[in-house]
């Protein structure tokens, strides 16, 4: 394989697939693991994509991802379910909040999931999607390890702590929303100094708190919230529920998602599910009618339709992959 290797997107989820069947990860999981990361490729979110592989088999190798991982899953009250991912693979652990909590929410009209034990998980669009697809209002929330000081201080104390949210349409793609609470996802800052790049200002600090460009600086320092301290504040709540409430580890005491040293990461994740009912022609209406009064605003664009124009273009063109993400 070249420095670069144009491929169909599902020519990279079995090249990726197999960089993980060779380091030892299991079929399930090594499948759960490239379809979720050449999905997030797919639509752009390359600091959740192959950028993430030697990261992910360097914590393979180190037993800081914990390869025969035991999901565990409970259901405390009839709509409310918590999974264990045992210090795993985020992805697998997903899979099954998913479906256990899509069939919980279309049973009881809504659901909320919560995992604990669990590592990163990529590009949240990648899940509430899946929950839209089956005809549900999904929210998803994540904790990350420490990355943003709390407004007013310069040391990183909550994670990028990503929200999602996806609605389904009646004859369109779902509305998808992802958002992270610094001004750019950190993984980005990640991929900027995988290939040696500087990052734009006002993106990060550096450890003595003055704005950076350099990537390896802003690793070391802290990322700034969007919307100053209404970001700050977003953070701690995104906290109270990924990790306060689903029992994962909080982002000041969890390890990186970025190298093999130390402890197991331990994040949280919370998942929100909503059914609005799939004859409730009303609530489609009134979303329709908001989304086009939207849309004709001159100048104006609904978000999410960068990413679907990424996807159906890496569609028909296929996907760059970098033979140094992938070979072990």
């Amino acid at each position: 394989m070249s420095l670069e290797t144009r491929v169909s997107i599902a020519e990279a989820e079995q090249l990726v697939k197999e960089a993980f069947l060779r380091n030892g990860v299991k079929e399930a999981i090594a499948v759960s693991v490239s379809n979720a990361l050449v999905a997030a490729e797919a639509e752009g979110q390359v600091g959740h994509g192959f950028s993430r592989v030697k990261d992910y088999l360097a914590q393979v190798k180190s037993k800081k991802i914990n390869v025969d991982a035991k999901i565990k899953i409970e259901s405390p009250k009839p709509t409310s379910i918590s999974i264990d991912a045992d210090y795993g693979f985020a992805y697998p652990a997903l899979d099954q909040a998913i479906s256990e909590g899509a069939l919980t929410a279309k049973e009881y009209g809504s659901a909320i999931v919560s995992i604990f034990n669990s590592h990163h998980c990529g590009a949240l669009s990648v899940q509430v999607e899946k929950i839209a697809k089956q005809g549900l209002i999904g929210v998803m929330m994540a904790n990350t390890p420490k990355a943003i000081a709390p407004w007013g201080g310069k040391d990183p104390f909550f994670g990028t702590n990503p929200i999602a949210f996806a609605v389904p349409r009646i004859a369109n793609d779902p509305l998808v929303i992802d958002l992270s609470l610094s001004k750019v996802a950190r993984g980005k800052i990640m991929h900027a100094k995988k290939v040696n790049t500087k990052i734009p200002e006002g993106w990060a600090l550096d450890s003595s708190g003055k704005p950076t460009t350099d990537p390896d600086q802003a690793l070391k320092g802290s990322m700034l919230p969007i919307g100053e301290a209404k970001g700050s504040a977003l953070a701690l709540m995104v906290e109270i529920l990924a990790a306060t409430f689903s029992g994962g580890r909080p982002s000041n005491e969890a390890s990186s998602f970025l190298d093999p040293d130390g402890d197991p990461p331990g994040v949280g994740q919370f998942l929100l599910f909503i059914d609005p009912g799939k004859d409730n022609g009303s609530f489609y209406n009134r979303l329709e009618k908001l989304l086009i009064n939207i849309e004709e605003i001159e100048g104006v664009r609904l978000p999410g339709n960068r990413r679907k124009n990424d996807i159906q273009k890496s569609r028909d063109l296929g996907l760059l992959v970098p033979s140094d993400f992938i070979d072990p």
